[in-house]
């Protein structure tokens, strides 16, 4: 029972706006360009509420549609006849005017490849582990051993500055200021090599 109350008031919406929409465009084709502007305000709206429904993704281009299907319907209005509903007519124009934006941004989309559109395409590398694993040993195998054991143990395998001066048998302050001068030397390095 309540659906049918529902419906019921969706319909008797539906035909108020059918009725009024008609009336305003009648009189526009009659000469009243109030009326027809006030059509034309009234009809932007439902069109505005359609179009967002069916290219939510895409809310810039649905003033453009507008547009386009407020001006379909003005260059075609010697065609509507009175005798049959103005929202039906008016529907078929924006449903056309639709479709042709869909099939517009099919064959631009077909064309680009958007680098922003899937996210990705930076989520995974070809570049296997190994190779990373060989190019950073080609690179420490460069620095002196002052340098190269304490990124090696403590950058790489994550031992302590402790536990690297303990191994290497260098001071604590000569670990870390291996690192650090490590680090700025494997840049230099690699701003060579590019």
């Amino acid at each position: 029972m309540e659906r049918t109350k529902e419906s019921g008031k969706e319909n008797g919406t539906v035909f108020a706006v059918e009725e009024q929409l008609k009336v305003l465009f009648l009189g526009g084709l009659e000469g009243n360009s109030k009326a027809y502007h006030a059509f034309l305000d009234k009809l932007s709206g439902h069109l505005r509420a359609y179009l967002r429904r069916r290219i939510f993704h895409s809310l810039d281009d649905v003033e453009d549609i507008i547009q386009e299907i407020l001006l379909a319907v003005h260059n075609g209005r010697h065609t509507y006849r009175a005798d049959q509903p103005l929202t039906a007519w008016v529907y078929a124009i924006a449903r056309y005017k639709l479709t042709d934006f869909f099939r517009a941004r099919s064959r631009r989309e077909a064309l680009n490849d958007p680098l922003d559109d899937d996210l990705q395409l930076f989520a995974s590398s070809d570049v296997e582990p190994a190779d990373a694993k060989r190019d950073v040993g080609k690179l420490l195998d460069q620095l002196p051993d002052r340098q190269r054991l304490p990124i090696l143990h403590v950058k790489l395998q994550g031992l302590s500055v402790v536990e690297t001066a303990r191994l290497t048998g260098l001071s604590e302050s000569a670990v870390k200021v291996g690192v650090h001068r490590g680090v700025k030397a494997l840049a230099a390095l690699i701003r060579g090599v590019a």
